[in-house]
């Protein structure tokens, strides 16, 4: 808890000259993001062990679960901007998600399954509508937004810190069960704060049940009525998609160019309406920035698969005598999420001062060449392989720390950028079109998941040598990659800030 209070010391310092607000947001924001890696962590590791999955069907269930659970925040962005309002939205998701956790104490695949539907609902609801509300907490060019945003994104990863500490050790130690069940009792504890704490975000625009939502269409049931129940029926849907994930593939292409062309539909109306050439560029932008999100994240969420398997079977994980858990292993993330992110937040305004800020193409190329960097340091950690075929910790440790800073680059910014790019009355269902490159990022980082590890294509049970020797090969492989994918939007910098029209 030291290190919980020391970072929650250092964001209380920044959050001087910041809204009243995000203060509130950052504490509830902290807490379902416990909800949720807590769920996350343990995932993998207790498909493979508690319900006997192989390797590559855990990886799918996996992918398929998370893409799901950044898929949803398309409907929860859309029905809060016409129907709920973006209050009830995140209360009605952190109910959903707080159930899902509990149904998964049933200890069954079928409970699982049930479980992951409601935390896929609730998650749609809750993720994308605090976003916007601390969005809405700026004035249009406000430079304290992108440092708002990053505090923010601290909360995240304090609640991650949480999770992937204490879930897991819990988890992993005393069983699966104790540490789903503290997964949702944080969720709990989430709703609480951003219930209590209501008044302090009130001038955000947008929180109440809009008139659309009020109106009567089924007797006396208003729409939000019908849209809670209905709801619930989701849930039945996401448990097929799981257990059938190739349907996925179809799902989410789909998903991709409907969205797509509704960005651009969005920006050419906003364009004749205000008499304007900018809104349909700055979309265009947007989906290309999707896109790059998409490659960034695919690769980057191998943390909750690939890397943990890898952990679990290849790292050595003994420090002083005490063997860390593989799930804790992902702890290293947020841990230095909290301890640069104090500092990128900073640096970024002070770099604005001066005139040296790089654009945004170039932090997502910068992102994405420290990511590449990351996966490379397996081949060194393969150097000093030990007899059992492990590779030091510090593997890990320098992994995520490259993989940290180029998350730092990307991901805050990106959130900032969503709500600068997009118009104020496609505010909501943007932020819900940048979910969905994440969940399309999750479903295809659990596919290529299914490539590496314990087993060779044909099924067969590899020796610890020969794995250590495939998650090598595969994790330098998409280390060289991204280093080239970095370079081109590194050359296609200044035509994407054309696109952008002063977007900073």
């Amino acid at each position: 808890m030291s290190e919980e209070q020391q970072a929650n010391s250092n964001v209380a310092e920044k959050m001087e000259g910041q809204p009243r607000g995000l203060m509130t947001l950052f504490f509830s924001e902290m807490w379902e993001r416990f909800c949720y890696y807590g769920m996350r962590t343990l995932l993998t590791l207790y498909l493979v062990k508690s319900l006997l999955k192989g390797d590559a069907e855990a990886s799918l269930i996996y992918g398929a679960y998370t893409g799901l659970v950044y898929a949803a925040p398309i409907l929860g962005g859309k029905m809060a901007d016409k129907y709920l309002g973006y209050r009830y939205a995140v209360m009605l998701g952190a109910i959903l998600m707080a159930i899902g956790e509990f149904l998964i104490l049933g200890g069954s695949e079928h409970m699982l399954l049930i479980g992951m539907g409601a935390l896929i609902i609730g998650n749609g609801y809750f993720k994308a509508n605090i976003s916007t509300i601390v969005g809405k907490l700026y004035r249009d060019n406000d430079p304290r937004r992108d440092s708002g945003f990053t505090i923010f994104y601290i909360g995240i990863n304090i609640g991650a810190l949480l999770a992937t500490t204490v879930v897991a050790y819990v988890g992993e130690t005393y069983g699966f069960k104790y540490g789903f069940g503290l997964a949702g009792i944080g969720m709990l504890m989430g709703l609480i704060i951003f219930y209590t704490g209501r008044d302090n975000y009130a001038a955000a625009e947008g929180l109440e049940i809009t008139e659309a939502g009020k109106k009567k269409v089924l007797g006396p049931l208003s729409m939000v009525h019908v849209i809670t129940f209905g709801s619930l029926l989701l849930i039945p849907l996401c448990y097929i998609l799981i257990q059938q994930n190739e349907l996925m593939d179809y799902i989410l292409v789909g998903l991709f160019i409907f969205i797509a062309i509704s960005m651009i539909m969005a920006g050419m109306k906003e364009d004749k309406e205000k008499g304007t050439v900018i809104w349909k560029d700055r979309m265009i932008a947007l989906i290309i920035f999707m896109i790059i999100n998409i490659t960034f994240w695919a690769c980057f969420e191998q943390a909750g698969t690939s890397l943990t398997l890898f952990a679990d079977r290849n790292v050595d994980r003994v420090m002083f005598g005490w063997e860390m858990p593989a799930s804790m292993t992902q702890f290293f993330n947020p841990f230095f999420i909290i301890t640069y992110g104090s500092i990128f937040s900073v640096m970024w305004v002070k770099l604005a001062k001066i005139g040296k800020n790089p654009s945004i193409p170039m932090k997502f190329a910068l992102g994405i060449f420290q990511l590449g960097i990351g996966f490379l340091v397996t081949l060194i950690g393969l150097q000093f392989a030990n007899e059992a075929f492990q590779v030091p910790i510090l593997t890990l440790v320098f992994l995520y720390m490259l993989h940290t800073t180029g998350e730092l680059f990307l991901s805050p910014i990106g959130l900032s950028m969503v709500t600068k790019l997009s118009p104020q009355s496609f505010s909501g269902t943007a932020m819900g079109a940048w979910f969905l490159s994440f969940a399309i990022a999750n479903y295809v980082g659990g596919k290529i998941a299914a490539m590496t590890g314990g087993h060779s294509e044909s099924g067969a049970a590899l020796s610890v040598e020969e794995g250590l020797n495939n998650y090598t090969e595969i994790f330098s492989t998409i280390g060289f990659v991204l280093l080239g994918i970095a370079l081109v939007i590194a050359l296609f910098n200044k035509p994407l800030k054309k696109l952008m029209h002063g977007v900073e």
